[in-house]
């Protein structure tokens, strides 16, 4: 594990800029698109309550091979869109007819934002998302059986949308049956990932995926099983995701509107320290970082990729 003192020497990738080349930016990944495929960036930026907060060390790279190495992992369940790894921050994809819904699978009652699971049920709801829930479940408490929560992406600053199974049909935003194809592979990718945190350790708690259309078939897209898409839980239940960062501003008062408060060094490295972590568990191998500065190492890979026939 890196110390912190070499976690807080680490260059951050911020914002991608290659002379020339039409980049298109979001949270926490930028992206250009090179022929017919799609070279993503995924930078140190960090997302929380849907907002860009700072900087953690590392991060980039900990999602991009992530990502990648769970592609590989998964890939028989559905295919992907990874081609290849082309620098520790960055994969080249194909690109993908993106579908209007995201599917959360939630194995866990937790959560400290507006549209979490335990905030809805807590504030009374037993049917959020139109799945009937059983009275007296407490915080982090295991779901009977793991359930598929659909959202739409959130603007700007704002939440997901909340949406129900009945509402993805009827307001046409998936076909019936692609849609029953998509939960039956987010249920078995669910599965899968539950098994191999286990296997390290670890408790995959809940997880975004991402699906689109390659060719007309059903696709795995964005990233996979990440500290920032996956809650993480270790034997203790402590978070080794984006929820130990999210609660740290929670606890200060601080939910995503005004000034956010300064993370301290200490804080920045731990966080840095448990998002390695869950690459390391995971892979069973030592995170080693790519060579730095990585945002030159990175605009060199597209220019090269862009000039390519």
């Amino acid at each position: 594990m890196l110390s912190r003192d070499e976690l807080l020497k680490a260059q951050a990738l911020q914002r991608l800029a290659v002379p020339g080349v039409a980049i298109e930016s979001g949270k926490v990944r930028d992206s250009v698109r090179i022929g017919d495929q799609r070279l993503i960036v995924t930078t140190d930026r960090v997302s929380a309550f849907d907002r860009i907060l700072g900087a953690i060390p590392y991060k980039g790279q900990v999602l991009n091979q992530l990502s990648a190495w769970w592609f590989e992992r998964t890939s028989d369940i559905v295919p992907n869109h990874l081609v290849r790894v082309v620098d520790p921050n960055a994969m080249l994809v194909r690109e993908a007819q993106t579908l209007a819904v995201e599917v959360i699978v939630r194995g866990f009652i937790t959560g400290v934002t507006a549209t979490s699971l335990w905030t809805l049920y807590a504030a009374g709801e037993r049917r959020p998302y139109g799945i009937q829930l059983p009275d007296g479940l407490q915080r982090d408490d295991r779901l009977p059986t793991p359930i598929i929560t659909p959202t739409t992406k959130g603007t700007a600053g704002g939440h997901d949308e909340r949406l129900t199974r009945d509402q993805v049909i009827s307001r046409g935003l998936v076909e019936p049956d692609l849609w029953e194809r998509v939960e039956r592979v987010a249920l078995a990718l669910f599965e899968r990932g539950q098994a191999i945190a286990h296997s390290a350790g670890l408790t995959l708690v809940d997880t975004k995926y991402e699906f689109g259309l390659i060719d007309g078939q059903l696709a795995l897209i964005d990233e996979c099983h990440t500290p920032d898409s996956s809650r993480f839980w270790d034997s203790d239940r402590s978070h080794y995701d984006k929820e130990f960062l999210r609660r740290w501003f929670a606890e200060r008062g601080y939910r995503g509107e005004g000034s956010a408060p300064k993370m301290p060094d200490e804080f920045v490295a731990e966080v840095a320290q448990r998002y390695i972590a869950v690459l390391e568990r995971l892979s069973g191998t030592s995170f080693v970082p790519g060579p730095t500065p990585a945002d030159r190492r990175v605009a060199q890979a597209v220019t090269e990729l862009s000039r390519a026939p």
